[in-house]
């Protein structure tokens, strides 16, 4: 496979310890009731972060987006950010993690009594579930870049499954990557309810046009914390960010496109639907945003 998850090796991973509700286990023992709220209609939500030498970067960030998402689905945590920052250190700790780490943490509803969506018949607290793993993107897939397909599966609209929701269903999402990957791409990129780019099934859309950054207005697509990151850099350096709608006319025509992820940081879009985008593999201003992204986080590790 080739995409923007690709992740270099790493035999430590066989042996990490991964908590459930605050209780450590093999790789191959961590496991939770099939009445789980989440895996019986993936009822609940979830944040990945990276570990850099120390520190969870932009940790205030994704636990406010925790935090908003479980308020929209009507769940409480029974944690403080704090209490929950201390039981991710906890598990770093106990498996001797400092740097190179990717962090899942996933929160559900809790234990059901009947297999059931209604929220009344959920017989425990939230269920917490913790996953480091050592775990640095492939530098080759920055250096190749990705393909993308234009899947017919278009993002929600807000007022049924809002789309800057981090939830655990992600069915659509699925289904649009499995089209992009019958049609020969490496990812999928996704429409809005009007037919506008809004964003790919698992990172952020940008395009770059006569030396102008352009992604979605937002309104349909995950909140994610590093496409916020690079609208930042490119506000602190003055390059020009629009935040706007654009459609596939504008795609095709496009200088340079790129996505953007936690685990990828900024990866280049070499092709969309069988279309080259721009100068083959010259991407000059996806590189310079993607050094100025790393040294925000350099700054965020300096903190």
């Amino acid at each position: 496979m080739h995409g923007t998850h690709n992740a270099i090796s790493d035999s430590r991973n066989d042996a990490i310890k991964i908590s459930v509700n605050g209780e450590l286990f093999s790789r191959e023992n961590a496991k939770i009731s099939v009445f789980d709220s989440g895996y019986l209609v993936g009822d609940g939500v979830w944040e990945a972060m990276r570990l850099h030498h120390n520190t969870l970067v932009f940790l205030d960030e994704h636990l406010d987006r925790m935090w908003t998402a479980s308020a929209t689905i009507g769940m409480k945590l029974p944690w403080t950010k704090a209490e929950l920052t201390e039981k991710i250190l906890d598990v770093l700790n106990a498996n001797e993690m400092t740097d190179g780490v990717h962090v899942r943490v996933m929160v559900t509803r809790g234990i059901k009594k009947t297999p059931s969506q209604d929220p009344r018949l959920t017989i425990s607290g939230p269920n917490l579930v913790i996953i480091p793993e050592f775990k640095i993107a492939d530098e080759a897939t920055k250096k190749k870049g990705i393909t993308l397909f234009t899947s017919t599966i278009r993002r929600g609209s807000p007022d049924y499954l809002d789309p800057r929701l981090n939830c655990h269903s992600k069915l659509h999402e699925v289904q649009a990557l499995v089209q992009a990957i019958e049609a020969g791409a490496d990812e999928a990129l996704m429409l809005d309810v009007n037919g506008f780019v809004a964003t790919c099934n698992a990172t952020n859309f940008f395009i770059i046009k006569n030396e102008e950054v352009w992604t979605s207005t937002g309104k349909y697509c995950m909140n994610g914390i590093t496409r916020g990151k690079v609208i930042e850099v490119c506000r602190l350096h003055n390059i020009p960010c629009i935040e706007k709608d654009f459609s596939l006319f504008d795609v095709y025509g496009a200088d340079e496109a790129f996505v953007t992820g936690t685990f990828g940081g900024l990866t280049p879009v070499t092709k969309i639907d069988g279309r080259a985008i721009g100068d083959g593999n010259k991407w000059p201003l996806t590189n310079k945003l993607s050094q100025l992204y790393n040294e925000l986080i350099a700054m965020q590790i300096q903190k």
